[in-house]
């Protein structure tokens, strides 16, 4: 169910920003390990439960969203498309996910570097892997909060 306030609205931004630092924890943790790869397939996996949570969370799953009315789902549709996300609204899939993938691919292309360089490397590989978790979980909640204002904004409520 869609946020009925700002204040509510506001405490979800919050949670799901404690849950972002505790999966890019989980994330800097896979980055650290030598082997090359785990810290890819990891992210994918974190990633693939994060943001079908924070969707859940804001309202906007898909299943959510089917059981909207006719004018509240076109009104959210439209504000989604104006967002811009490819992760706001929609099935989250490892397809979808490898296409994100896709544009942080310089990034994890030097984290794999890193990992030939013993501790040094490694630790640097991990404050890479909870920085770049943390921007892609981050950026989300951004886009699913400035989709669900727009709708408290043009319902009238607070």
């Amino acid at each position: 169910m869609l946020p009925a306030s700002l204040r509510e609205l506001d405490a979800i931004r919050d949670q799901c920003r404690a849950m972002v630092n505790g999966r890019a924890a989980l994330s800097a943790g896979a980055s650290a390990l030598p082997a090359p790869g785990v810290d890819i397939a990891a992210d994918v996996a974190i990633l693939l439960q994060l943001i079908p949570a924070i969707n859940q969370r804001f309202g906007v799953a898909p299943e959510q969203i089917a059981g909207y009315d006719a004018a509240r789902k076109q009104m959210l549709y439209q504000l989604i498309r104006r967002a811009g996300s490819a992760l706001l609204g929609l099935e989250v899939t490892r397809t979808l996910l490898a296409a994100v993938a896709r544009r942080a691919a310089g990034r994890w292309a030097g984290k794999q570097a890193l990992k030939l360089v013993p501790v040094l490397g490694w630790a640097a590989n991990a404050a890479i892997g909870f920085a770049a978790m943390r921007y892609v979980g981050n950026s989300h909640i951004d886009d699913c909060y400035a989709v669900c204002r727009r709708m408290l904004e043009q319902g009238g409520k607070e």
